[in-house]
């Protein structure tokens, strides 16, 4: 009768439902600090970097001993800022994304949808690679101590200086468009994939490698039953990193192709013209959008992790 008066008592769903939102909870206030930390931080930056044209502007209108309100009001209206500030930035994005349809060159979700299509192809190719040569080095050593070198030096060439290299030499072969930035983004994308995954496949216990050569076990049944979902947690920490990378090798990939759509084309107009507000605002929307792939890959991790057996 007491448990009756006092409601229903949550079950095991209710509570992991429970305790989910209240991490989340507990989550929002560090965050949201940190954001206006940021934010702070932001418009204090701005006001330092665009007082003097600000204080330039506000002689020529014969204010020559402006008050602190004044000099915050000029420097935060600039029209091309040294250092827009964020909600210049955000009207920017706003704008940018409604003023025009998508499919405009004008409009910022088009750039988005560009450089989304040549990451994803990007790193699609990339963990492909990593996976290939992980499974390799995994299985042959002798594979491992022939390439790993030639993997790791390949990382030390700086991508702005392959990136033209790439263009041109697949220009010249015919290929344009699409696959020389997703070239030049699975360069950058396979390496971590490579490297965690190698790792993951040669992380499976000991004891349990015993036990399946007890049974008799192929190498196929070894990796397929044993290594492959040992490797699981490592494989999907690289693949967020790799898709990270792969967004910065689309980016850069777009600087050298001279195409009319993508982040790199959007970020390079920005700085011929001097339009500080538009390249902001692309490097917010890259920024969102590499939030969007990482959280994808963590999505996919969490389905593959139940379905496999695992607990998230």
């Amino acid at each position: 009768m007491t448990e009756l008066a006092a409601g229903p008592v949550p079950g095991p769903r209710t509570g992991r439902i429970g305790r989910a939102l209240a991490e989340r909870g507990a989550d929002i206030l560090p965050v949201t600090t940190v954001a206006l930390l940021v934010i702070v931080i932001w418009y204090a930056a701005a006001l330092l970097l665009n007082a003097p044209q600000a204080i330039e502007q506000l002689a020529r209108k014969g204010v020559t001993d402006p008050a602190i309100a004044e000099l915050m009001a000029e420097a935060f209206a600039q029209r091309r800022p040294v250092l827009p500030t964020p909600d210049q930035v955000v009207v920017e994005i706003v704008t940018s994304s409604t003023e025009r349809p998508v499919g405009n060159v004008r409009n910022l979700i088009t750039h988005v949808i560009a450089t989304a299509q040549s990451t994803l192809a990007g790193f699609v190719l990339g963990s492909i690679l990593g996976l290939g040569l992980a499974i390799g080095m995994a299985a042959l050593r002798p594979l491992e101590r022939g390439v790993l070198p030639w993997i790791v030096a390949s990382q030390t060439v700086p991508i702005l200086a392959i990136a033209p290299m790439v263009v041109v030499v697949l220009g010249n072969l015919g290929f344009t468009g699409l696959l020389p930035k997703a070239v030049i983004s699975m360069y950058l994308c396979f390496f971590p994939v490579a490297i965690g995954m190698t790792k993951g496949l040669r992380s499976a216990d000991p004891l349990h490698m015993d036990l399946m050569h007890s049974y008799n076990a192929t190498p196929f049944q070894v990796f397929l039953k044993l290594r492959l979902p040992a490797a699981l947690p490592y494989l999907f920490a690289s693949l967020k990193v790799a898709i990270a990378a792969a967004l910065v090798g689309a980016i850069v990939g777009e600087l050298p192709t001279g195409g009319q759509a993508g982040l790199g084309t959007r970020l390079l107009a920005g700085s011929y013209y001097g339009q500080t507000t538009q390249i902001w605002a692309a490097l917010i929307a890259a920024s969102l959008l590499s939030a969007l792939l990482v959280q994808a890959v963590a999505l996919a991790e969490r389905i593959v992790v139940r379905q496999s057996g695992g607990a998230r």
